[in-house]
């Protein structure tokens, strides 16, 4: 399998924008991804952003954005209080959010949920970052749920399985509230990771996987005849 790199600025730091619609998207979707970067040992600005952070989520919302950025150099978090479950009917304060994050950050990498999610407000939030960044890089991330909606993503970000192993226990030590569920557990998260590691032929066994689904491809510039 080929792999390809992010491009490494000279001068300034990585500049990543994670949006979530719920307290956990982010985490659930990428959180291996974000932690492998800020492991990666150049500068790294990340902003992270929930749209529907109220009452006890927007404790948990700051506390484990606070734990996944704990390693990173500069962090813009953005919170706020949409009502789960109503984004469509919500349109567009939603996006007025988008044309503040136009204003405010220029990424060189976006990480949203999945287009074709079978959630409403996961896939509005692709929606309308597709109509926002559209000159960049926009990888969307999966999250399992009870729809069945897992389809066949075409990026891997193979990671060691210690940062799994601390993907996993920051996911169950900072959502207290999501407990109750049934789906909320560690054998999930560790199932997806693990067959995703399968189908990237991971070296340890354990990837995150994205749909990317426009990208353009530097060649080397043609010599001088």
């Amino acid at each position: 399998m080929i792999a390809l790199q992010l491009p490494r600025p000279q001068g300034r730091a990585l500049e990543v924008l994670a949006v979530g619609a719920h307290a956990d998207d982010i985490e659930i979707g990428c959180g291996g991804t974000i932690l492998h970067l800020a492991a990666g040992g150049y500068p790294l600005h990340v902003t992270w952003v929930v749209l529907a952070a109220a009452g006890v989520r927007e404790r948990e919302a700051v506390g484990s954005a606070a734990a996944f950025l704990k390693d990173v150099e500069q962090t813009t978090v953005v919170l706020k209080a949409f009502r789960d479950g109503f984004f469509p009917w919500a349109g567009a304060e939603v996006k007025e959010v988008f044309e503040e994050l136009k204003r405010a950050v220029v990424p060189d990498l976006v990480i949203v949920p999945r287009r074709d999610d079978a959630h409403q407000d996961h896939r509005l939030v692709s929606e309308l970052t597709w109509n926002t960044f559209r000159d960049h890089l926009v990888l969307e991330y999966e999250i399992p749920k009870y729809d069945g909606d897992l389809g066949n993503p075409n990026l891997f970000v193979p990671l060691p399985a210690e940062l799994c192993e601390r993907k996993v226990e920051l996911l169950l030590e900072q959502f207290p509230s999501q407990r109750d569920r049934r789906w909320f557990t560690a054998d999930t998260f560790w199932a997806l990771l693990r067959l995703r590691g399968v189908e990237s032929n991971a070296p340890s066994g354990f990837a995150e996987a994205f749909h990317c689904r426009k990208a353009t491809l530097a060649l080397p510039a043609i010599a001088p005849q």
